[in-house]
């Protein structure tokens, strides 16, 4: 059997061995009670912050962290560290602001939070839609990655291949959350955070080694064989140049430092353990999981554009998608290798586990806010329905995902996981902050700031150069992009905090003083918490 097709075969087994422990975890999940609503959306609250913080560095370390992070990085070197640097600060704001808070007032989804101080039903809808329309834009893109890793490493090239791993992806998770709910969503992220903090490791390590352990001249071969000399160390070389491309880089750090707090699958995550300090361990837990992590990644992102050179990752992938498993062909000893092609089949099982763990998380965040916000707010049988409606919202919510992945392929997983932050920090971190912190917020207030922060964010990027009037759109061939920013979050964040002013500042609706200093007593000492 020739090189090429021994490495097909190995990560095609590969492939079915990841899929084969994710559905025993998922049957093992489903023999576990999954009647009621705790069980099926926060796993019965009885993981330790350990068990917990990997759970949360699995469910944020995705393919666009471990694919598309080190494709812009090879790419177009400083600028792609962006994404890195980011992506870690945002959990000091999690840190710092939400997590103890969310976990006391909350039980299963951000609107808890917002409605224990409002009136419940235009809270929960408002909260709901946001929730849902964030959840799918990032399953969006880790569905993306699965086309971009399924078409590479296994069955082929183009889009047939593409299409075929994107349905793959949300079928497994589709049954993973309808029949595991949060214990196997958890344990499948646990087991994938413990994979790919171990490959990362292991090709860092293998980088390093090739340049002796010496940075500077990893830094060196990158900026040599980057066509861009020491250009391609500085800033400027993607985000460079005008005005509109240096405020779209303001845009994109604004968007990733504060996204992650408003992300619903992260704040899901806090109401799997039993108190609010274990909330917070967890979150310590995965900041220093996660940080290692990034850290490799602009290794990996270096040494992919050291050793296998950008004009190479862009040739097989035109969003840099490809540059780790690339990197790792080249450090197993090169194409047509077998180490080579080992190296590339085990890369490619991580990177797939890693997107079926992320898209379990997200699904599941996704179904909670269709049934526990939206059904529960329509329906008058909220109680009885709830986990019934949660486990068909996560088929709806995948068909949509599948719908939406499959026109998006040629655009980097990092960048989309940037739009799916610039909304979530848009809609849902100002009314969860104002619901925490601003003693006058009213119910107005609430829907306007969601509302005021995701029609906007939504609205600007269908009209930006993301969906047309480019070589890199969604529809390249058509050009109504009237916004000049990729990213939205510059104008949209604002946007999102004012509404929720405006709506306080109008409304004819005082706030409750004791609701407030009810939910005020319940999240800074945990007080009748859920």
């Amino acid at each position: 059997m020739n090189g090429s097709g021994s490495h097909q075969t190995l990560t095609l087994l590969l492939f079915a061995a990841v899929v084969a422990a994710t559905l025993a975890i998922t049957r093992w999940a489903a023999s576990r009670r999954q009647g009621s609503s705790v069980e099926f959306y926060a796993g019965g609250r009885l993981f330790s912050p350990v068990e917990n913080g990997f759970a949360l560095a699995g469910d944020y370390m995705s393919a666009a962290s471990f694919l598309g992070i080190s494709g812009l990085i090879a790419l177009y070197g400083y600028d792609g560290m962006l994404y890195s640097v980011g992506f870690l600060v945002a959990w000091l704001v999690v840190l710092l602001l939400v997590a103890e808070l969310v976990r006391n007032c909350g039980r299963f989804t951000l609107a808890d939070v917002v409605a224990a101080r409002m009136r419940e039903r235009p809270v929960r809808i408002a909260a709901g839609a946001s929730s849902v329309t964030v959840s799918v834009l990032y399953l969006v893109a880790q569905m993306v990655g699965a086309g971009t890793l399924v078409a590479m490493l296994s069955v082929g090239t183009g889009g047939a291949a593409r299409s075929v791993a994107v349905i793959v992806v949300g079928v497994l998770m589709v049954v993973c959350v309808a029949c595991g709910g949060m214990r196997a969503t958890t344990w499948i992220q646990i087991v994938k955070a413990a994979l790919l903090m171990c490959c990362a490791v292991t090709l860092t390590v293998l980088v390093l080694v090739r340049y002796s352990g010496d940075p500077g001249a990893l830094l060196t071969g990158a900026a040599e064989r980057s066509g861009h000399g020491r250009d391609f160390l500085a800033p400027g070389l993607r985000y460079g140049g005008d005005w509109t491309a240096r405020l779209d880089f303001i845009s994109l750090g604004v968007a990733l430092v504060l996204g992650t707090a408003g992300l619903p699958h992260i704040l899901a995550r806090f109401y799997t353990v039993p108190t609010a300090p274990a909330a917070r361990r967890s979150v310590v837990w995965s900041i220093g999981l996660i940080g290692g992590f990034y850290l490799m990644t602009i290794v990996l992102g270096f040494g992919a554009a050291a050793l296998v050179g950008p004009d190479a990752v862009r040739g097989s992938n035109s969003a840099g998608n490809t540059a780790v498993p690339l990197l790792a062909e080249e450090l197993g000893g090169g194409a047509g290798s077998a180490g080579g092609s080992a190296l590339l089949a085990v890369v490619a099982a991580v990177a797939f586990a890693t997107i079926l763990a992320v898209v379990a998380g997200v699904t599941l965040a996704s179904s909670a806010a269709v049934s526990h916000d939206l059904y529960a707010s329509l329906s008058k049988r909220r109680v009885r329905g709830e986990v019934a409606v949660g486990r068909a919202a996560a088929v709806g919510t995948g068909a949509v995902a599948i719908g939406l992945a499959l026109p998006a392929q040629n655009l980097n997983v990092a960048f989309l996981v940037g739009l799916a932050f610039a909304v979530a920090a848009s809609a849902n971190l100002p009314v969860l902050l104002y619901s925490l912190f601003w003693r006058r917020f009213t119910t107005r207030g609430a829907v306007w700031s969601v509302y005021g922060g995701l029609v906007p964010a939504v609205l600007l990027v269908v009209l930006s150069p993301v969906v047309s009037g480019g070589g890199r759109s969604l529809f390249p061939g058509v050009d109504f992009a009237v916004f000049p920013l990729e990213n939205p979050g510059l104008v949209s964040i604002p946007l999102g905090f004012l509404a929720g002013w405006l709506g306080t500042v109008t409304s004819r609706e005082p706030a409750d003083p004791a609701r407030h200093a009810e939910t005020e007593v319940r999240a800074l000492t945990g007080a009748g918490a859920a």
